[in-house]
């Protein structure tokens, strides 16, 4: 990044790195400056706390992951193409992270640091529905009258994915999300 990037561009880019990398806790406005280049009171003319840059710092996960969504649905020509394509874009966000040391989902990684009522933890419970929601409105295109089995396959596929993204951080690749993206192949298979 050039020394012409705006301060605040810098100091998310940095955050987002070192947030994800080493946990929210971990890391401190002078290490956030330094990593970005920039003046502690160029923090604070961007973000009123380290809370508000927290905060930036998951909208702007989400609003990544929603990208990386929306371009694997543009691919998407079916119902079970688009449930599939939740799945490919969790893949596509591990991928961005591998240069940082993949540990996961980093939104909730964050939300795990953050007290109950932080709002930066409902910024995170919003993602996880919308990903729910997803499913039960591509599931529904396959199975209109599915009732409370499309509702139950929509959690099970939310709660396969969460879990395959979890384990995968664990081990530090995606093998586990390309397994969970099978398992959702056989589960549609049953629909």
């Amino acid at each position: 990044m050039s020394d012409r990037t705006p301060a605040k561009e810098r100091l998310l880019k940095a955050a987002a790195e070192l947030f994800y990398r080493d946990g929210v806790g971990a890391t401190g406005i002078d290490t956030i400056t330094a990593h970005a280049g920039v003046a502690k009171m160029s923090l604070y003319n961007n973000f009123t706390s380290k809370t508000d840059l927290v905060n930036a710092y998951l909208e702007a996960r989400l609003i990544e992951w929603q990208e990386l969504y929306r371009e694997r649905l543009k691919h998407a020509m079916t119902a079970r193409e688009r449930v599939l394509a939740v799945f490919d874009s969790y893949v596509d966000h591990a991928q961005l992270a591998y240069t940082w040391g993949f540990r996961g989902c980093g939104l909730l990684n964050a939300a795990a640091e953050l007290p109950v009522g932080d709002p930066g933890r409902a910024t995170v419970a919003s993602q996880k529905e919308e990903v729910e929601r997803l499913f039960k409105e591509h599931l529904l295109e396959m199975r209109p009258a599915g009732g409370t089995v499309v509702d139950e396959t929509a959690e099970h596929l939310s709660f396969l994915l969460e879990g395959a993204m979890s384990r995968a951080g664990l081990e530090g690749h995606d093998a586990r999300l390309k397994q969970a993206r099978r398992i959702a192949i056989s589960i549609m298979d049953q629909l």
